[in-house]
């Protein structure tokens, strides 16, 4: 594979104001046209006289097949909650029970504050209007105030490794990783509805169909996934990644989906590169080579690419560590179009693309650092020290409408 210093994805964006509609309202017919005349505008580059002439927004542009799910998560797109937050990227920490809070712009930590025990990720509530820290052993979730970047008194929860949300918002799902289930809680008080057990060891990662009818979540120590009815909130069956032998090359992380909805991506740290799976089949249909330690996956702002985290970690090679590195992928023509090295190696890991769509934040797992990627460049810009084993990191604010859960799962 040709490594290419990185890929030129930045455009101008047209100055139109989209009107931002909350999770739980519905649009009036009158909403609707106006949307409609707004995004007709952004399309033909209308502009305001004496304004510069701009290319429209990549996630108003029509698509072949007319459908894009990350089509609200486009540069600008914030919704009101998430505009008034300070914008922070929250760190953190495994091993010292802490999240790291860093100034995006000046890129310099600016404290760091204590959590539960073994802090995996900071998850943004559906309704933006909460950050929670999911305290893995200290059984707890500790909420931040996106507006002020402050924690408040921590709520007890057992075994939260990841958090994700149903998309109409009714349930938070608890990935209780070591006790092999998910908890459907209520999305505000976090009150226990309903426990669902699944066959299946190391239960980590979840995405949700195009439509909201099902989830499929990842078994990491298991090397399968496992397919979940979000209106019985029943277990519908579990797929091997690769069925062939007793010990399997698969161990899947984390799972998007294509923007269209069609085809579901599973980065595998073991197969060190990406599955690809029919999510309505729930059968494999494809594999694509990315780099070793395959980990992380995270769309641009326009859904046009997702930049695939190698964390150089191979289990499969006696625990050695590889440079690490990202991938840049095509999902449409399901090709890596560029890959970005980290110079001198490290661990890219977790995070997210920065709101304005320019920068790739992830952190360092193994270095105890957070890496910054220039996205027009594919250039590392930026190493901050951080606290020690630093995993699913939260940029905020992010565009969207709501958010699924996870680091920032946002549609």
């Amino acid at each position: 594979m040709t490594r290419s210093a990185g890929v030129s994805t930045r455009v101008s964006y047209a100055p139109v104001t989209l009107p931002m509609f909350a999770p739980w309202s519905r649009r009036s017919r009158a909403r609707d046209v106006l949307y409609a005349l707004a995004l007709a505008a952004a399309c033909r580059g209308e502009r305001k006289p004496g304004a510069a002439a701009r290319v429209a927004a990549p996630d108003t542009e029509p698509r072949p097949d007319g459908r894009n799910i990350y089509a609200a998560t486009g540069v600008g797109r914030l919704a009101p909650a998430a505009a008034a937050a300070r914008p922070l990227v929250y760190v953190p920490n495994l091993r010292d029970g802490t999240v790291t809070v860093i100034d995006p712009r000046r890129y310099r930590v600016l404290r760091t504050f204590p959590t539960g025990a073994l802090p995996q990720h900071v998850v943004p509530s559906y309704d933006l209007t909460t950050l929670w820290v999911a305290n893995n052993r200290g059984n707890s979730l500790t909420p931040i105030d996106p507006v002020t970047g402050r924690e408040g008194p921590s709520v007890p929860v057992a075994d939260p490794y990841n958090m994700y949300f149903t998309p109409d918002g009714r349930f938070a799902i608890v990935v209780a990783e070591r006790r092999r289930r998910l908890d459907f809680r209520d999305a505000k008080t976090m009150a226990l509805v309903q426990s669902i057990p699944v066959q299946c060891r190391g239960v980590d990662h979840m995405e949700f169909a195009a439509d909201g009818r099902f989830a499929i979540a990842t078994c990491e120590f298991s090397g399968r996934l496992v397919k979940v009815d979000l209106a019985t909130r029943t277990v519908t069956g579990y797929l091997m990644l690769d069925p062939g032998g007793l010990d399997s090359t698969a161990m899947p992380q984390d799972i998007r989906s294509a923007p269209d909805g069609r085809t579901f991506f599973v980065a595998d740290m073991k197969a060190n590169g990406v599955f690809l799976v029919d999510p309505e089949a729930f059968r494999r249909i494809g594999f694509i080579a990315t780099g070793r330690g395959t980990h992380g996956i995270y769309p641009s702002r326009d859904g046009r690419l997702m930049y695939v985290t190698n964390r150089g970690w191979n289990t499969t090679a006696g625990g050695r560590r590889g440079p690490g590195s990202i991938s840049v992928l095509d999902p449409r023509t399901r090709r890596i179009v560029a890959t970005w090295p980290v110079p001198g190696g490290g661990s890219p890991d977790m995070g997210n693309v920065s709101a304005d769509g320019r920068e790739l934040w992830v952190s360092g797992r193994y270095d105890d650092e957070v890496y910054v990627f220039d996205t027009g460049t594919g250039r590392l810009t930026h190493r901050i020290p951080v606290g020690r084993e630093p995993h699913g990191l939260c940029v905020w604010p992010q565009p969207g409408r709501y958010s699924l859960g996870h680091t920032g799962n946002m549609r």
